[in-house]
């Protein structure tokens, strides 16, 4: 059977292939790209260490998440008919093979559709506030949200509520769960968001979690979950060839919102709660180093880096982006073997 997950990642990487140069001209014709405009951090500061190294970038084609979305949800949509057509059963560990498959279409889009609105209003004439600007906060709310809306679906309808410790057993969470759910959720749209500022770094840590995940989802014979994985990760190897250094596209805020909560919602579907921090290792360190800084200044009213998230303090003690980049992909490589690991413990 591992035939028909192999050909809904060729049958991704081909589309998205053949789209893809087309879709950058078509964004360019749009003048959908990273806007020639100084950014500001969450205290609407300049952040003149980010623009130094970012200011080469300005001008290129942002929104190869949209794609990505797109052909993905088709194929995956594709294969499960497939599945119907060929009278093959699609097994599952859940009581509804169709509650499984909207909660992933549903975060995918959600997100997307958050992201894509954050996008245009960075780009075109939403970016002053006071026309319409989607604020940090009303952006987090939105999440908040939209993460609690997938948490009840999983509680209720696939009857997730526990996770698995290794070493320390199961741990029934009873109606805590969404709530814990909605912070994993959450937590991985924004790290995701804040890892995907070097060229190939957060499609590059993304691929290679998902070949992880992909390996448990084919474990416990859960087809849904798998094909999802399958066709997703045909995109990303497509979108990666043009987004390694030095990038023509970039995923933009609709890829990333997207990619990151639906990452988690895939660890949370497949039970291995406590293995996707570890896989998406890299993610939770570009997060933290955020949030410990945001942390300092508000309330230390200092910084406690000389400059976050981790890839940029890396950039600003001389490293080269390609070899920030290289490095901390060798070292996703290595969480998701350790998490992989931790996965099949007992």
């Amino acid at each position: 059977m591992i035939s028909i997950y192999l050909l809904a990642v060729f049958a991704s990487l081909i589309l998205n292939f053949t789209l893809i140069v087309p879709f950058i001209d078509f964004l360019y014709k749009l003048k959908f790209q990273r806007a020639h405009q100084k950014t500001k951090d969450a205290f609407n500061k300049p952040t003149p260490i980010f623009d130094k190294f970012n200011k080469h970038k300005k001008g290129t084609p942002v929104g190869g998440g949209i794609l990505i979305l797109i052909t993905t949800i088709i194929v995956f949509i594709l294969f499960i008919l497939m599945y119907w057509i060929l009278q093959k059963k699609i097994l599952t560990n859940y009581p509804s093979i169709a509650s499984e498959i909207k909660i992933l279409i549903f975060t995918f889009v959600s997100f997307g559709l958050l992201g894509l609105f954050d996008d245009l209003k960075k780009i075109f004439v939403w970016r002053k506030d006071q026309f319409i600007g989607l604020r940090m906060r009303h952006k987090a709310i939105i999440e908040v949200i939209l993460s609690l809306i997938i948490s009840y679906w999983l509680y209720s309808e696939l009857k997730i509520q526990i996770i698995h410790v290794p070493f320390f057993g199961v741990f029934d969470m009873g109606i805590l769960y969404m709530i814990f759910s909605s912070f994993v959720i959450v937590a991985f749209a924004n790290a995701v968001n804040i890892s995907d500022g070097l060229d190939g770094l957060a499609s590059g840590i993304l691929t290679f979690s998902l070949i992880g995940f992909w390996v448990i989802s084919r474990s416990i014979l859960d087809v849904p979950t798998s094909l999802f994985i399958a066709a997703w990760l045909g995109g990303l190897l497509a979108f990666l060839y043009f987004n390694i250094y030095p990038a023509r596209i970039f995923l933009g805020d609709t890829g990333s919102l997207s990619f990151g909560a639906t990452f988690a919602v895939v660890g949370l579907v497949l039970g291995k709660t406590f293995a996707l921090p570890i896989m998406g290792g890299v993610f939770i360190i570009e997060i933290a180093s955020s949030l410990i800084q945001l942390l300092g200044k508000k309330f230390l009213k200092k910084k406690i880096f000389p400059v976050a998230p981790f890839h940029l303090y890396l950039q600003n003690k001389g490293w080269e982006e390609p070899k920030v980049v290289m490095r901390l992909w060798l070292f996703s490589i290595i969480f998701v073997m350790f998490g992989l690991m931790i996965a099949f413990m007992k």
